[in-house]
């Protein structure tokens, strides 16, 4: 009852200021209405998604300004991933930017993004997601569901670090090692003979100061941005995850398109996908120096040996998720 309660008291507060948002007045003093299309987004105006979503926004309203305006709403404002997720399925919202692990719950396909060593690095990921016979498998999988995937974001490489040096598999043996609540992610750490700690985001820093856990598997901004790299000053590139952000789109908002205004859009996604995807790469090379700075030591390992341990995790996961056996074999003819 109350999340309901909450939803609600969302819905009637989004949809006072897209009606105040979309009445305005013109030059002769007339009221001129625009349609008003709603973003939402947990990220802040700093992070890559915001800067990729604003030069949707840009674009859009430069080409269609008299028909279109964009609104974002940032910081979780309207709340969380599976608030802003439940108000585009009831058409509250028009798109939300979230990550693709919170799309699982509406299609199998995305728990494909999970696997352990699914791409051979980040540059054969950025391939198959530049691939629109693949990306249009992912983004249509949650069609049904009244969701549909029009752009990602690269969200970053997961590596493990800890507050002592990882250089070979050997070294995991023993850790407990936090992850994020997913089949996938504890059978990752558990094939490693580590213990899996799902606990999250926001509790690591303290769990890894005191010793309640002794490693994490984030991206580098974790090191700075989360302040991570404090009490964990080595860094470890076993690049044994790589995940995505996705842009999903209400799929009446869509339809209600028409030709023309959706070749807009269209080209308004790709463009926020390579807005962002610049902008995180940049906030990468920043967040590395910042954390060398700090006196966290990144360390090369040789990631085959690593991958080796994870043969057969990756083929149990494709055993117990028969569906996801498809896109494995596509993912690897397009990057191989």
């Amino acid at each position: 009852m109350k999340k309901k309660n909450k939803v609600t008291a969302i819905i009637l507060g989004l949809a006072l200021m897209i009606v105040l948002a979309g009445c305005s007045a013109s030059a002769n003093g007339a009221v001129t209405s625009k349609r008003i299309i709603s973003v939402a987004t947990v990220q802040p105006e700093n992070h890559a998604i915001y800067l990729g979503l604003n030069a949707l926004k840009e674009y859009v309203e430069e080409e269609m300004g008299d028909k279109f305006e964009i609104k974002l709403f940032t910081n979780g404002v309207i709340g969380g991933n599976s608030e802003a997720l439940e108000l585009l399925q009831m058409g509250s919202l028009d798109l939300v930017a979230t990550s693709g692990s919170n799309l699982e719950a509406f299609a199998n396909e995305y728990k494909i993004f999970g696997l352990p060593y699914l791409f051979n690095d980040e540059a054969s990921f950025r391939k198959v997601m530049n691939e629109e016979e693949f990306t249009d498998i992912i983004y249509n999988s949650t069609a049904d569901k009244g969701i549909q995937g029009v752009a990602w974001f690269s969200n970053g490489v997961n590596n493990f670090y800890a507050s002592k040096k990882i250089e070979t598999p050997e070294d995991l043996k023993g850790l407990k090692i936090r992850v994020q609540s997913s089949e996938a992610n504890v059978k990752l750490v558990q094939g490693f003979d580590a213990a899996a700690v799902v606990m999250a985001y926001g509790e690591v820093y303290t769990a890894l100061q005191n010793r309640v856990i002794d490693a994490g598997t984030n991206p580098e901004m974790a090191l700075v941005d989360m302040k991570h790299g404090e009490v964990a000053k080595y860094y470890s590139r076993t690049e044994h995850q790589i995940f995505t952000d996705m842009l999903v789109a209400n799929t009446d908002f869509l339809n209600s398109l028409s030709k023309e205004e959706r070749e807009v859009f269209q080209d308004g996604f790709k463009l926020s996908s390579q807005v962002a995807n610049e902008a995180w790469d940049k906030r990468i090379t920043e967040v590395t120096e910042e954390a060398t700075e700090m006196g966290v030591e990144f360390i090369t390992v040789d990631k085959g040996l690593f991958e080796e341990m994870q043969k057969p995790v990756k083929e149990e996961l494709l055993i117990s998720n028969p569906d996801l056996q498809p896109l494995y074999d596509k993912i690897q003819q397009i990057q191989n």
